[in-house]
């Protein structure tokens, strides 16, 4: 039987095939590497014979363990899977990811002059499959390092989802002391375009030369390979399926910029919680609750509505300054929901101002909340969702919107617009 990686040939009914095995989904063809770097699908019904003329033998190899500098801050690097630490053998096909510190230093050479390193996976699972359980694993995690005397943690984290698992830690973590960075790539690491390296590479230099000690996210900030921005966990959005800067802040501006190559950070906002000696304490997600988001849209049904009725919480994504459909049916299933309905703009950027028309009024009425809050429907549903995890539910409708971590902004600043 043939593996992975092994040279075979490939007899068909009219003509001979000879390359390396690559796996592919699709069960009805075989794939080959030829010897000229194309890859090629042969049907399997075509298929007379297939001989393996030669078995991969994969080489093994030691790995020199790191040695810690003198002087430099130590950095601790929880993975939970994602593009960033992923590479692929072009040989066998498979993609294969790095997380010991010796694995991740050999990808990544510059970080062992910046800072010290320890690398361990915690969780290996696409971002889209993250739920509350995963984000309390992260949190009792960062507690560990911390009590172990890590100076700042990165999480490599997939980008689908990075934006609601930075909006989870900055609730769970109080009181947090040392700076939490979540790194993401758009492209894996072998690739010439990966963003990978300069997003974790500015990660660690941001986290050994400056104060900072919140929630953050460091992505590129536009398509060129030079500078990154730490984003704010609370208000940053994935606004592009594949560019590399694809994720942007909504309705305020990024903490900082960071340019490796010239050794640079250069803060674009004064108002951050600095390195203390605050005790961390942590309030976790129960793992039960259910909350939803539902898009109010032109031709709505009642029982759009109706099949949020038996959840813990609702997130409404209103159209304009926070507006659903008031026609009657609606209006009734509204009135049966039992969960805690929360508005959040649709539009993403802008606020929300519920008492301007009498649409927004009515519905204030039969207790959606939300007025003037300014919160991304992400941040807004991973806000509620924690919020009835530890709090009582009349406690929950009066904290929906206070600023509790920075998630609701004071005022809204023109500069932050499409930034």
């Amino acid at each position: 039987m043939h593996k992975p990686g092994d040279l075979i040939n490939i007899v068909t009914k009219d003509d001979s095939f000879t390359g390396i095995y690559i796996p592919q989904k699709d069960e009805k063809f075989i794939s080959i590497k030829l010897d000229n770097g194309y890859n090629i699908g042969i049907d399997k019904r075509k298929i007379k014979e297939i001989k393996v003329i030669k078995e991969y033998k994969e080489e093994k190899r030691e790995i020199p363990k790191t040695k810690q500098k003198k002087g430099l801050k130590k950095i601790s690097i929880l993975h939970t899977g994602g593009t960033i630490a992923s590479k692929v053998d072009y040989k066998t096909g498979a993609v294969t990811a790095k997380f010991t510190p010796e694995e991740l230093l050999e990808m990544f050479p510059e970080l062992k002059d910046i800072a010290n390193i320890d690398s361990r996976l915690i969780a290996n699972i696409m971002s889209e499959n993250m739920n509350f359980s995963h984000y309390n694993l992260m949190a009792k995690e960062i507690e560990k390092e911390i009590n172990k005397g890590a100076d700042g943690i990165i999480i490599t984290h997939g980008t689908d989802t990075m934006h609601y698992s930075s909006a989870a830690l900055s609730f769970i973590l109080e009181d947090l002391s040392i700076p939490v960075i979540l790194v993401g790539a758009q492209r894996s690491s072998d690739r010439g375009s990966s963003d990978a390296s300069l997003n974790l590479i500015s990660a660690v230099y941001f986290i050994a030369n400056s104060d900072f000690a919140e929630v953050a996210i460091c992505m590129h900030e536009n398509i060129d390979d030079e500078n990154c921005l730490i984003l704010p966990g609370l208000k940053s959005r994935k606004m592009h399926s594949s560019r590399r800067d694809a994720f942007r802040t909504v309705n305020t501006i990024p903490f900082a910029i960071v340019n490796t190559e010239n050794k640079s950070i250069k803060f674009l906002r004064k108002e951050y919680n600095a390195r203390s000696n605050k005790k961390l304490r942590l309030k976790l997600f129960d793992e039960k609750i259910k909350v939803g988001i539902l898009k109010s849209h032109p031709h709505m049904y009642p029982e759009e509505f109706l099949s949020y009725k038996d959840f813990d919480g609702l997130v409404i994504e209103g159209t304009g300054l926070g507006h659903i459909p008031t026609d009657k049916e609606i209006l009734e299933a509204v009135k049966k929901i039992k969960a805690v309905m929360v508005m959040a703009p649709q539009t993403i950027y802008g606020r929300l101002q519920m008492n301007v028309y009498s649409t927004g009024r009515e519905i204030q009425g039969l207790g959606i909340l939300g007025n003037y809050s300014d919160m991304t429907p992400e941040t807004t549903f991973i806000k509620l969702a924690w919020l009835l995890s530890n709090y009582k539910k009349e406690e929950v409708k009066e904290l929906i919107t206070k600023n509790l971590r920075g998630e609701i902004s004071e005022r809204t600043e023109k500069e932050a617009f499409l930034i």
